[in-house]
């Protein structure tokens, strides 16, 4: 019996979602880390800071996904810490998506109001209280903790879970660029996820004229629901 998110969504989340983080991390680069120059940026280079944010914030809800079929595996093997260290990592995942929000709207103003009206909204802003300030710390030890459940579990090896757990070096917060760190993050999960995810795909059954119809049916179906939901 197949269980979500099936082999072949599961493998298409563990290649996409790392390489969407990294595709973001360093569309980012050329810009400075804090908050004002990311506004400013937003302002005097649109495309580019549009395509950094929707990548990045896309890689994370890809990785729902992604994370969700590691769980599954490690589950097989030890239940208690598949439950723990999966419930840590989707929460941190829900929260980077939240940051994301607030990304959003701050570029927003920053291109209708002016990226000084925007800083300092932020500014102002930036200390209140909400649900994920208290969450904060799933984004940090969720990923070492799924590393080593999936060693334990025998699911990664000693390099790539490694390189799992340094995805919690990855900056945590509302309008953040890119160090050294953030690139150190993204290529480990592209070195911990792509591999198992291509092995995925490899050793799914190959799909039947039905099931492709299905799929380029229902892939014509998303992209007139996602034109229809720009309207509303």
């Amino acid at each position: 019996m197949s269980t979500f998110p099936g082999p072949r969504l599961g493998g298409v989340a563990l290649v996409l979602g790392p390489v969407l983080v990294l595709a973001g991390v360093l569309l980012r680069l050329p810009y400075p880390f804090f908050f004002p120059h990311q506004l400013a940026a937003s302002v005097q280079h649109p495309a580019q800071m549009t395509a950094a944010y929707s990548c990045f914030l896309a890689g994370q809800v890809v990785l729902l996904c992604a994370v969700s079929t590691v769980v599954r595996q490690i589950a097989v093997m030890q239940p208690r810490w598949a439950a723990w260290s999966g419930a840590l990592v989707l929460v941190g995942l829900a929260e980077r998506v939240f940051h994301a929000g607030f990304d959003q709207a701050a570029m927003d103003l920053a291109r209708h109001r002016g990226a000084d009206y925007a800083t300092a909204f932020v500014a102002e802003a930036y200390g209140d209280l909400h649900l994920f300030s208290f969450l904060s710390f799933t984004i940090m030890f969720g990923w070492p903790l799924l590393a080593f459940a999936a060693y334990r579990a025998g699911v990664l090896g000693r390099v790539r879970s490694v390189a799992l757990a340094a995805t919690t070096v990855l900056p945590l917060g509302v309008l953040k660029g890119t160090t050294a760190w953030s690139i150190v993050a993204a290529v480990g999960l592209c070195v911990a996820f792509v591999p198992s995810g291509i092995r995925l795909l490899t050793q799914a059954q190959r799909a039947d004229r039905r099931t492709v119809g299905l799929a380029c049916l229902g892939a014509v179906a998303v992209g007139a629901l996602s034109y229809l939901s720009t309207l509303g």
